[in-house]
């Protein structure tokens, strides 16, 4: 039975034919072309599928989005390995070239691998949308997802890295060293990287008892945003400026902060007015309810208005409302804010703070004044 790497008498037959050179540029490219041949034929394969699709999510146009590149390296350089025993050429230049081949091919099947965890990632995203009201359930298993996703590809490099060093013989202890993870080197490296170890302990931590997750509200450091990305390392939060606040994932596991979003995206809000005691409040509390009524950013739940304090010169007048997330609840209240004031001005001007001051007399000085001419009394 003829194995892989024995050449057919045939094509044996022809390489002696022609010089070695132009024998082996051209079975070189006879398996580049193949392997890209191959490659356009699947891709035509899974657009012809992906147009069969109405929904706007196609694990066809997945694939071919994150294999597309993948696939045009990894298919000609597995055919070229397989067309290299065809070759005529000495060893001294064979075992290089096949070397070569052999370590792009791991690098490119590394790529493939980590591709297919991008499209695994996708459906994941497709099946756990973000974009709902109540999106708990999906904000959790997103920041799952994105670590372990994270965790995985540094583990791919990591072990791609160690294999091509294995591969070669004057590196093979860098490689085993790596691998095996013992040995002088490793404690150095250890001892070195223990913030980063630190962090990433952490990150395992964040992701299974999720304190915090993609898409939160949190306000930290006196700032306030969602949750964008949750590396290894650090966390990016998209403050409401747009700025990216940048923070060690250590951080969220020494320190305090505020999650609005820890249990549900629900939140309630509030508005202070500083009024005059003349203010009429059952005119007010009317104002406010209807303003409330059909606005699509109140969710119905709360909707409280008291005088919750008495100053020396004003009252306080505290609103509080419910909306069913952070966004609309700051929207609510810049809203709520503007109208009542509006409305204020122009039905109770008199009831906005006043500065009340009491003038008196002074005591006639006039007599004082030696000489002085009759003035009148005032």
């Amino acid at each position: 039975m003829r194995t892989i790497t024995e050449i057919p008498p045939e094509l044996l037959t022809l390489s002696r034919q022609v010089s070695s050179n132009v024998w082996n540029t051209g079975v070189a490219i006879t398996a580049i072309v193949a392997g890209l041949l191959i490659k356009w034929i699947i891709t035509k394969f899974l657009k012809y599928y992906e147009k069969r699709k109405v929904t706007e999510y196609s694990i066809f146009r997945s694939i071919i989005t994150h294999l597309g590149m993948p696939v045009a390296y990894f298919i000609p350089l597995f055919l070229l390995g397989l067309a290299t025993p065809l070759m005529r050429m000495e060893k001294e230049y064979y075992q290089p070239l096949t070397h070569l081949i052999n370590i792009l091919l791991t690098v490119a099947f590394a790529n493939l691998v980590i591709s297919g965890i991008r499209i695994a990632e996708d459906y994941v995203y497709h099946r756990y949308d973000l974009n709902k009201t109540d999106n708990l359930k999906e904000r959790k298993i997103r920041t799952q997802i994105v670590f372990i996703r994270k965790l995985i590809v540094a583990i791919i490099v990591f072990l791609t890295v160690a294999v091509i060093l294995l591969s070669f013989q004057s590196m093979r202890k860098i490689g085993t060293g790596l691998l095996t993870g013992v040995g002088i080197g490793g404690i150095i490296v250890g001892l070195a990287a223990q913030t980063s170890l630190g962090n990433l302990l952490a990150g395992f931590q964040i992701a299974f008892t999720q304190p915090l997750r993609i898409d939160d509200v949190l306000v930290v450091e006196g700032e306030w945003g969602r949750v964008e990305d949750i590396t290894l390392t650090y966390v990016v939060m998209r403050l409401w400026d747009q700025r990216r606040l940048i923070l060690p994932i250590n951080y969220f596991i020494q320190k305090p902060f505020q999650n609005w979003t820890r249990v549900s995206a629900d939140i309630l809000g509030y508005v202070f007015l500083y009024l005059d005691y003349t203010v009429p409040v059952d005119e007010l509390r009317k104002e406010f309810e209807r303003l409330l009524e059909g606005n699509n950013l109140w969710d119905g739940r709360v909707k409280v208005m008291q005088v919750t304090d008495a100053r020396e010169h004003t009252i306080q007048v505290r609103m509080l409302i419910s909306a069913a997330n952070s966004s609309n609840s700051v929207d609510l209240q810049y809203y709520l804010r503007e109208n009542m004031i509006s409305f204020i001005q122009k039905n109770f001007p008199g009831s906005l703070p006043k500065v009340r001051a009491e003038f008196t007399m002074p005591p006639p000085f006039i007599s004082a004044i030696p000489n002085a001419p009759d003035m009148p009394k005032l």
